[in-house]
């Protein structure tokens, strides 16, 4: 199985920390945030990664080289520093270095206990979604998980932690250019093709400095 991460986002809301720094490669715990999801990936064993970058992508590849220091191997889908790709966008263009087979996507720039091992598609599902409980930034939550099925409505809500897994097939007949992954999903949830779980680990996002300094914090003790 192939593993995207995203980290093509600009990072607004982190700057000026993100002025000169993409903002995956920020520090926690001594490591870049998009290095701890690569370690998370690779102990499940998922070793063909693909990263898209945008901002500062430049950075990125050089941190990461070819992925052979982490024990993967790293491909990248640059994106420019133009309009941004979005994330249905960025995935569409990455199609090609992901293959024909489904694939899991993640986020670089949260922090999860996740175990990717677990990700699987049910039989003729587009997409399986790993949902969270709802943080206090987020607190209506997207979507509904009832038995197994991710729909649009319905009780309780909780949120998309950005980590799933998807058939190529969600993105038939997409065509290139920026666009967002979320009407893709929610047509596939309304034909019934949409999986979930509910992952009641730890799962930040970390989209303020101050979020980076606390799970810094939380880091630096738990290897103290």
């Amino acid at each position: 199985m192939r593993a995207m991460i995203l980290a093509a986002g600009r990072g607004n809301r982190m700057r000026p920390l993100t002025d000169h720094r993409p903002k995956p490669l920020l520090l926690a715990g001594g490591k870049a945030l998009i290095e701890h999801q690569i370690e998370r990936l690779r102990a499940a064993g998922i070793k063909e990664l693909v990263v898209n970058h945008a901002h500062l992508g430049e950075q990125i590849e050089q941190t990461l080289g070819d992925g052979s220091r982490y024990g993967v191997r790293i491909r990248y889908s640059a994106e420019g520093h133009g309009q941004a790709l979005e994330t249905g966008g960025g995935i569409f263009k990455a199609l090609p270095l992901l293959g024909p087979e489904p694939f899991v996507v993640t986020n670089g720039d949260v922090w999860c206990d996740f175990d990717y091992a677990g990700l699987a598609l049910g039989d003729g599902d587009l997409a399986s979604l790993v949902l969270v409980d709802n943080p206090e930034h987020h607190a209506r939550g997207d979507f509904a998980l009832v038995a197994g099925r991710v729909r649009t409505d319905g009780e309780p809500r909780l949120t998309f932690s950005g980590i799933g897994i998807y058939h190529p097939a969600l993105f038939a007949g997409c065509t290139g250019g920026a666009f967002p992954l979320a009407p893709l999903l929610t047509a596939a949830m309304a034909a019934g093709r949409v999986g979930g779980r509910h992952h009641r680990g730890l799962w930040l996002d970390i989209g303020t400095p101050e979020r980076l300094q606390a799970l810094d914090r939380m880091l630096q003790k738990a290897h103290a």
